[in-house]
Parts: structure tokens; C-alpha cells; sequence
């Protein structure tokens, strides 16, 4: 299996290479906060954390969450308790905007329970990491409940980054994607692969096939509506592989129409993709027209493109004097490097 990366999966992957780099630095519970309203959530706050260069951590929480929270301007105190801690906050909030110092307080009572699941001398900055990614005991004895056991502190730190939990392993396996390891699962939660969309997929008529598949379908934007809008242009037996396809070369039902309109009516995937691959758009075809090339095949189509035969390279051939050159006289004389410039060569005198 090809894994798939993403910017979230790499700042996975930072932050891990951050902490295990740093471990033998004494670990400082404190450091400074900036807080401002969640764009990805509704009343929510978006905090980063910093205590020193390469040691930042930012997290988008529910209001709801946080202890004596006020927003509304002025100084503050307030607290966001975790099960591996508590963070104790002070600082001011102007318009919105928050920012202040803050420190942490591990809890020793997750600390033992963590050693009872098998987490022995859990250091208070993997407690830091634990409580703000928001990872539980109680998520972790559900995963390992359903085969994750023994997962490592940074694939613990990733599940809490990216909100892997039972319940959502439990859901792919009710939809038919049962026994996903560990990785695949980080990869569903960072490309949005869900149970809602394998069952939109099943009412449209599509079936997704393996986990691989189901993915590149989800990072491309293959939709169900995206789908059933192919199949009402005369696309019936589109395969997955196909509407990937379509969705990489940005193949959309507008572009299928105009072509149709201007003679490219197949409803061959291959022969909508090759014409996307090689930039025969409608503009293009419009321009040929106009300097009257209306019938020309896909074939020929793309062979101009493929040979660099434009407007410009029409034009400048008919004031050589090629004035009724046809398509194919044209091709050749690309493929053979003739071009105005050749021409003027050949046109002048030798010198004596």
C-alpha cells in the first residue's frame, strides 16, 4: 500500500520528531497562549501553545470545555482540565483576541492508570502532549478493545490529533471496512474518508471496493452527486478508476458539454481524458474554427496540441503562402521543424 501524505499528516509527524528530539531537555510545564475564535468550528477557541522555538501546539476546543472562560475583553483566569491534566491559563482578551501565560499541571492519577495499560514512567511532557491532543484512557482502552493494542505514545499523539476513536474504527467496520490497521485509519480521519460517505457511494450506485480505493476517490473529490452527474451526460459504466481520472484532469460535466457542442461528442473515458491531458479545450477548438478548421478529429485535435500547432503557428504558415494548408500539412511541418522561421532562411539570398 502507497502511503498518502498531506500537510496535516506532516505536521503529525513534526510534532513527533519534535518531542522525541527534545526528550533529554528538562521539560518547562509553562509557556505563552494566544487564543482567537475557531474558524473550523462554531463557538470554539483556537489556542497555540508556545514555550520555546520548536515547541508549539495549537487546537481548536469547544467553549464549553474550558473552566471560567470569558472572551468578552479585559483580564482573565481560566482553566481547560483534561484527564492527563489540567491547564491553568491568565492573561487578556481584546476583541476577540487572547493572549497570556499558562501552565500545566499533570495529573498523577492518569499517570498511574496509564501505567496500568502499560504506559510505565509517563514523563509530564508526554502528559503535556496526551492532554493537548485530548487523548484519554478511555480511548485508548476502547482501541485496544478492538485490536490497537499497544500502540506507541506518538500513535497515541496521532490519535488524538486526528480524533481516531472507537467509535469511528467501529463505523468503517459496520460500512464493510473492517481490520484497518492503525495508519489507515489516521488516513481516513485526514482525508475525510466516513462511514456517511461509503453509504452516500452505496445509495448512488457506486461501490468504492478496498480501502485504497475508497481513499483516492475521497483525496480526489469523487462525489456521489460528481458521479450521477457524469452518468446524466451519457457516461453510464464509469469505473472508480475512471472518475478519479476525471477528477485529475479536471474533467467536469460543463467541459463534456462544450466539446459536444463544438463535434467531440464520445463518451469514451479515454478519449475525454487524453483531450484534458493535452489542453484541447473549448477555447482552443474556438479558435480553430475561426480560422476554419471546423471538422477536425479528436485525433487530429490532438495531434496539434501534442505538436504545438496553434492560432499563431496557422496564421504565420498561410502569410508564408501555405494558404490551404490542410490539418495533417500542418502536423508535418511541425514534426519536420518548418516553421516561419525556417522559411525566411531558405528565402534568402546567399551572400557573395
Amino acid at each position: 500500500m502507497h502511503r498518502l501524505s498531506s500537510p496535516l499528516s506532516l505536521v503529525a509527524a513534526l510534532l513527533v520528531a519534535t518531542a522525541a528530539s527534545a526528550e533529554s531537555a528538562a521539560f518547562e510545564p509553562r509557556g505563552t497562549w494566544t487564543g482567537s475564535p475557531s474558524r473550523r468550528q462554531d463557538n470554539a477557541l483556537q489556542l497555540q501553545l508556545h514555550q520555546s522555538p520548536g515547541h508549539n501546539m495549537g487546537f481548536s476546543e469547544p467553549l464549553a470545555s474550558f473552566k471560567g472562560l470569558s472572551t468578552t475583553g479585559g483580564a482573565t483566569t481560566f482553566t481547560l482540565p483534561r484527564e492527563a491534566g489540567t491547564f491553568h491559563f491568565e492573561g487578556q482578551f481584546r476583541d476577540g483576541q487572547g493572549a497570556g501565560h499558562f501552565r500545566f499541571d499533570a495529573s498523577a492519577a492518569f499517570a498511574k492508570t496509564m501505567a496500568s495499560l502499560g504506559y510505565k514512567d509517563l514523563t509530564p511532557k508526554a502528559q503535556f502532549q496526551l492532554a493537548s491532543t485530548n487523548v484519554t484512557t478511555q480511548r485508548i482502552q476502547g482501541l485496544a478493545a478492538l485490536g490497537y493494542k499497544d500502540l506507541s505514545l506518538d500513535a497515541l499523539i496521532q490519535a488524538g490529533i486526528f480524533d481516531v476513536t472507537p467509535e469511528y474504527a467501529r463505523a468503517l467496520a459496520d460500512a464493510g471496512y473492517p481490520k484497518l490497521t492503525f495508519d489507515q485509519l489516521v488516513q481516513g480521519r485526514i482525508h475525510k474518508v466516513t462511514p456517511e460517505r461509503v453509504k452516500e457511494f452505496t445509495a448512488a450506485g457506486l461501490k468504492p471496493g478496498n480501502w485504497d480505493e475508497l481513499t483516492s476517490m475521497t483525496i480526489h473529490g469523487v462525489t456521489p452527486d460528481y458521479a450521477r452527474e457524469m452518468r446524466s451526460i451519457g457516461f453510464k459504466d464509469l469505473s472508480n478508476e475512471d472518475l478519479v481520472a476525471f477528477r485529475i484532469h479536471k474533467v467536469t460535466p460543463e467541459f463534456v458539454k462544450q466539446m459536444g457542442e463544438l463535434g467531440f461528442k464520445s463518451t469514451d473515458s479515454d478519449d475525454i481524458v487524453a483531450l484534458r491531458i493535452h489542453k484541447v479545450t473549448p477555447e482552443f477548438m474556438k479558435q480553430m474554427h475561426e480560422l476554419g478548421f471546423k471538422d477536425l478529429t479528436r485525433d487530429q485535435a490532438l495531434a496539434f496540441r501534442i505538436h504545438k500547432v496553434t492560432p499563431e503557428f496557422v496564421k504565420q504558415m498561410r502569410e508564408a503562402g501555405y494558404t490551404n494548408i490542410t490539418a495533417d500539412e500542418l502536423v508535418n511541418l511541425r514534426i519536420h521543424g518548418i516553421d516561419k522561421v525556417f522559411i525566411r532562411s531558405m528565402s534568402e539570398k546567399p551572400k557573395k
